[in-house]
């Protein structure tokens, strides 16, 4: 712990009786009376955050390290000092435009909360990102107590060279850009108060008892990955451990890695949730801010036996092997469609699956389906498989069926695999096991649980840019219910948020990961299933990090497309879910050939006004938009300067003729996209007709 961040808290401490009894008078912690300002030393050196700003884009300082300066202002809805000061504050950031300036403002008060603040910032004049702090973690560390404070922070050694007003911060970002040192100056801000309950508690963070408090979070949030053969790189499993990793710890809370649950805390509410609670983050940062210490009692942990299980689930009804691959070093692979044979006697429906990977570092995903007997042990084409029966990606656990759904596998068949490998460096051999849960006979599930993947092949991501933003629709023909959803991109990926806009126009958020991370690709499945009306659509809007800010960019100086491997990029988002009229027994696969017929005007249609313009129509050399706009005025029969629906059908019937037409030859329009299929043929044999995730 630095010296500077143990004035924070003792100093913290000795806030006047008066100044607290102010602050818990007011509902929003903003005193209303005239109270002195707690004396609060700040840091002389800021250590690393991430928090998500009003548009739930993911901001983290150290990625910001190629500024010149980096401008933090403290915020408070409503504040009539910060609201006095907006013209001021604007003015400041525009003279720094194009100037490796970044400006932006952190808003520690509890209970603002995103709508609010957003209509303030707008009454206000304030344009700028605002980061919500919702556990006050942030504005603790940088000893915030008002609104409108300026924090000039130097990124050369993350220091802090001024705080205080707005009308003194010109003077140190000039000589910041100017590539000058510069002395810390400091004077005291004048918004309202902002309270940091925590602080009059800081004299007792070393009385946190690692035996009783900090030891049972750990092993619940965190052993489960960090513990002899699971998924995390070190073992958290006794104090010594987890005292010497507390830096770390430290560090991956603020910046919210870990646990890597990726979805922010204010957008719906998902099973599984393995994030920690608010007060858990605190007090593990508070523990190791007071040191770590050990305190009394025995070590809980020392009395586990840690060892992650082979699988997680228990036995499983069927193990498959898949073909053990031999990966270089280095290059491309392309990727392999290995079929393996599941020789069951008999049809069953499956509850779960799971996979066991020997090599994680090499798996950038695997997909399978459903496949007729007659192909088992043959590679085959995605396009020809039945239901899905899981996948895996870094960081996925297991593929678990909500509560009565289930997929059917049929007897005698195989399984598809599509594998994709990345060579990491080192020449490695993959040895793949999946395992299959089965629901007991007599206890078949009611539903179906299908899986949709909402594509864009049109991205167009350029040389680097931080912020690209692509969306996606798909309109839903009849009424489902919705359970999960699974994002994935790749290493560009920056956020990503899904929400759902109903017949009536009302949109509601599902999803946001302010921060997404190529390494955690979770399914997020709804705490309490939704119901999508026919006729309602479901937006998905990404970002993409194609900078030199972001730590995984293989090539910043690179436009990026549509493309299967890890250096390419991806937009999809697959949702899992089932028709609300259709039962195990009463099956309609019509429906998805209706959904999939939708796929491209949602793909198209980025104004989302039902039709299709030339403006619209981009992305790289084989994405079917360039198809479309080659032959525009030739798909656009009544000459209105669109394509509606009933015209791109017809273009897309034309073109799935074949490559012998004159059309065909400029790329035929995908049915599907190829990391999977899109919408799965429905398997011929009773009751197959099951989709599945």
């Amino acid at each position: 712990m630095s010296i500077s961040r143990k004035a924070v808290i003792g100093l913290g401490a000795l806030a006047t009786a008066a100044s607290a009894l102010a602050l818990m008078a007011s509902p929003h912690g903003v005193s209303s009376a005239k109270a002195e300002a707690p004396k609060v030393a700040g840091p002389a050196r800021v250590d690393d955050f991430m928090l998500a700003d009003q548009d739930l884009l993911g901001r983290e300082l150290y990625r910001m390290a190629d500024d010149k300066a980096v401008v933090l202002v403290t915020y408070a809805s409503g504040d009539k000092r910060l609201h006095a000061d907006a013209a001021a504050l604007m003015a400041l950031k525009s003279a720094y435009a194009g100037q490796k300036v970044d400006m932006l403002a952190v808003d520690s008060r509890i209970g603002d909360r995103r709508d609010p603040v957003i209509a303030d910032a707008k009454a206000a004049g304030l344009q700028m990102p605002i980061l919500f702090d919702y556990e006050q973690l942030v504005g603790e560390e940088l000893g915030v107590t008002r609104a409108a404070e300026v924090i000039v922070i130097d990124p050369r050694a993350w220091s802090v060279a001024y705080r205080g007003p707005v009308d003194g911060a010109k003077a140190a970002i000039d000589a910041l850009v100017a590539g000058q040192k510069v002395a810390l100056t400091s004077r005291e801000a004048k918004g309202e108060l902002i309270a940091f309950p925590d602080r009059a508690k800081a004299n007792t963070y070393e009385k946190i008892s690692y035996a009783h408090t900090i030891a049972p979070i750990i092993q619940a949030k965190c052993a489960t990955c960090h513990q002899p053969g699971g998924i995390g790189p070190m073992p958290l499993n006794n104090y010594e451990q987890i005292k010497g990793f507390s830096p770390m710890i430290r560090e991956v809370i603020r910046t919210h890695r870990m646990p890597p649950y990726l979805a922010d805390e204010t957008v719906g509410a998902f099973q599984d949730d393995d994030r920690l609670t608010p007060d858990q983050m605190k007090t593990l940062v508070h523990w190791i801010d007071a040191g770590a210490p050990r305190g009394a009692g025995e070590d809980p942990l020392q009395k586990v036996k840690f060892q992650a299980p082979d699988w997680p689930l228990g036995k499983p009804d069927v193990v498959l092997n898949v073909p053990e691959v031999k990966i270089a070093a280095t290059g491309i692979m392309d990727y392999q469609h290995p079929v393996v044979a599941n020789a069951m006697a008999e049809g069953r429906w499956m509850k779960a699956t799971t996979f066991r990977v020997s090599d994680r570092q090499v798996v950038h995903h695997i997909l399978t389906g459903v496949v007729a007997s007659d192909h088992a042990g043959n590679s085959f084409s995605e396009t020809q498989w039945g239901a899905s029966l899981g996948g895996y990606g870094p960081g996925r656990g297991s593929n678990i069926q909500p509560v009565d759904t289930g997929v059917w596998v049929p007897p005698s068949g195989g399984v598809g695999f599509q594998n994709h490998y990345t060579p990491y460096g080192k020449e490695t051999t993959e040895k793949t096991q999946m395992g299959i849960y089965f629901y007991p006979k007599g206890q078949e599930p009611k539903y179906i649980l299908r899986t949709f993947g909402i594509f864009n092949f049109n991205i167009e991501i350029p040389a680097g840019e931080e912020w690209h933003k692509e969306t996606s629709y798909i309109e839903f023909p009849k009424e489902a219910l919705l359970y999960g959803i699974t994002p994935h991109a790749h290493v560009r990926g920056g956020s990503t948020q899904v929400s759902v806009i109903y017949p009536n126009g009302k949109e509601e958020k599902l999803l946001a990961l302010p921060r997404y991370n190529f390494n955690w690709q979770y399914e997020y499945f709804l705490k309490t299933p939704l119901k999508v009306p026919a006729g309602s659509k479901v937006l998905t809007t990404w970002t993409y990090d194609n900078s030199t800010r972001n730590p995984g960019n293989p090539d910043p100086k690179k436009t990026v497309y549509w493309g299967e491997q890890t250096s390419e990029e991806m937009m999809a988002t697959y949702l899992h879910y089932r028709w609300t009229d259709e039962t195990v027994t009463h099956q309609t696969p019509e429906y998805e050939k209706m959904l999939q017929a939708n796929l491209m005007m949602g793909v198209l249609d980025t104004n989302m006004n039902g039709k299709i313009e030339k403006a619209e129509l981009r992305g790289g050399p084989k994405s079917p938009a360039r198809t479309l706009l080659q032959y525009f005025d030739l798909i656009d029969s009544d000459h209105d300067g669109s394509i509606d629906a009933k015209e791109l059908a017809a273009a897309q019937k034309f073109m799935a003729r074949g490559r012998g037409g004159q059309a065909a030859k400029g790329g035929d329009m995908p049915k599907a996209a190829p990391e999977p299929a899109a919408a799965q043929p429905m398997p011929t044999a009773t009751p197959a007709a099951a989709g599945g995730h």
